[in-house]
């Protein structure tokens, strides 16, 4: 077998994740734009238990647009690379207010002009808080998954985006990525794959497991 048919593997995936989502908390789109940011080379158990406060003290753009950096830094602190972190969202914050009346904005073209906005955090942003089929989600899981069941051959996030989004349906595409987050996260892991708990492991070619 050379690679899993991807819509039998998106039929599967809606009846493992039905309800797909990105396992970062979040009421409203400035803060899953915040915590996607983040979650760079963080878990997104790490960037909740950050975030849950941060959030209360910074709930909007302008209260962090406003913040002390210095202070921001130390808030953000546990996820990593605070330093830049703190400086993206806040510029993120800051370039909401000035270009785009504190709110988030809801195409590729604008999310990716964000300090901190690359194509995948844009789609996370856009996938989950507005349902805007945008692109799929990529991440490591995604890439790892993806690759093992042949559904591309490419190794950079952009690329591996374009094989899925030319071999699924747009109506697919905002539930797929999440759904393969969680396949990679809870079974297709990295180091020990869990094949035989696999809902995908009759149509999975295993490459290379």
């Amino acid at each position: 077998m050379d690679r899993a048919p991807i819509q039998e593997v998106e039929q599967r995936l809606r009846v493992l994740h039905p309800d797909a989502r990105y396992e970062l908390d979040f009421e409203t789109p400035f803060h899953l734009l915040v915590a996607t940011i983040l979650a760079a080379r963080c878990t997104d158990e790490r960037v909740n238990k950050v975030t849950k406060t941060l959030f209360a003290k910074y709930p909007d753009p302008q209260s962090m647009a406003d913040a002390q950096l210095e202070d921001l830094e130390e808030d953000v602190r546990p996820t990593g690379s605070y330093k830049t972190k703190a400086k993206a969202i806040q510029g993120a914050a800051r370039e909401l207010l000035v270009r785009f009346g504190g709110q988030v904005p809801q195409t590729m073209a604008e999310m990716t002009t964000l300090p901190g906005v690359a194509r995948k955090t844009a789609n996370v942003v856009l996938n989950m808080a507005f349902g805007i089929p945008s692109g799929i989600i990529v991440d490591t899981h995604v890439a790892r998954v993806g690759q093992r069941m042949g559904l591309t051959r490419h190794d950079k996030a952009e690329r591996i985006e374009e094989d899925l989004m030319r071999a699924l349906p747009k109506d697919d595409w905002t539930h797929f990525g999440p759904a393969m987050v969680l396949l990679g996260r809870y079974v297709c892991k990295a180091r020990a794959p869990q094949c035989a708990e696999c809902p995908m492991d009759d149509i999975c070619p295993k490459r290379p497991v």
